[in-house]
């Protein structure tokens, strides 16, 4: 045996095991009642299932019209991401960059938008695009995310850019590069670990915002998924299966973009906290 380990690091072990599960059982709990039909989730709930049925899946995606609300979701999320990474790296560039007042004020400005709650803004904002014609499109939820989202997105890139060694991006400007053209082609290069994680982060909170979509997008053809999924758990609430399986589908691809980006999340945000 390690004579390093001792028996406070067994009970850490056994606390680290604790957690793990508190944490997977809703997932298990989940996937567990969507395999079931209604005589398997009213004697067994949580049991392993013994003949797990897929049709719930399928009659989910029909009549929850998933096909349309994940299109939606997927439409608004990647609008949304693209326009917070141009935004929010080449004006974490300049903060970084720039050694003066303005910088220092422009950041702090910044960071009062990561404080401050945006729901005291919700009641002029819906009163400002229903009266611009924005209410039930793409483009009113895509400019509130980026708006929302873009003070956190600024705080994680500008930590990421101070750590960099500025060599590169003065090479660059010394060869005759405009600011413009040593970042995107020198500075953005570099920040693909912080871009991991500002895209999962961001991700997340756009894909599963429920109160925005149905403030704003509410009986409109352009419903996000958790809006479509919340009238469908109100429709077939007695049906446990059906409504498990639509959660499972709704979940399922915020989890596999983090699967694919989850090495960049803890070193992007690590990174960026440096700042």
């Amino acid at each position: 045996m390690n004579p390093r380990y001792r028996f406070r690091t067994f009970l850490l072990e056994l606390l680290m095991i604790a957690v793990a599960v508190g944490f997977l059982f809703p997932v298990y709990a989940l996937v567990t009642l969507s395999l079931k039909d209604e005589r398997q989730v009213a004697a067994e709930p949580l049991a392993p299932p013994t003949s797990p049925t897929f049709d719930n899946f399928s009659d989910a995606w029909q009549r929850a019209s998933l096909g349309s609300a994940l299109l939606n979701s997927t439409v608004i999320t990647l609008a949304s991401l693209l326009a917070l990474v141009a935004l929010g790296s080449f004006a974490a560039y300049f903060l970084a960059r720039c050694a003066t007042r303005l910088g220092y004020r422009l950041y702090v400005l910044f960071l009062l938008g990561i404080v401050l709650p945006f729901q005291l803004g919700m009641i002029p904002l819906f009163k400002m695009f229903d009266s611009m014609g924005l209410l039930g499109t793409y483009q009113v939820l895509i400019v509130f995310y980026t708006g929302i989202q873009l003070p956190f997105t600024v705080f994680l890139y500008t930590g990421f850019i101070r750590a960099l060694p500025s060599d590169y991006a003065n090479a660059a400007l010394i060869d005759g590069a405009t600011h413009v053209q040593a970042f995107t082609r020198v500075v953005f290069p570099l920040l693909r670990p912080v871009t991991g994680t500002v895209l999962i982060l961001n991700a997340v909170f756009v894909w599963n915002d429920f109160f925005t979509p149905l403030l704003y997008l509410g009986g409109s053809a352009r419903e996000t998924v958790p809006v479509r999924i919340f009238a469908f758990v109100g429709q077939y609430v007695s049906d446990h299966g059906l409504v498990f399986a639509g959660l499972v589908l709704a979940a399922l691809p915020v989890v596999l973009a983090f699967l694919v980006l989850q090495r960049y999340v803890i070193s992007g945000f690590a990174s960026g906290m440096k700042g």
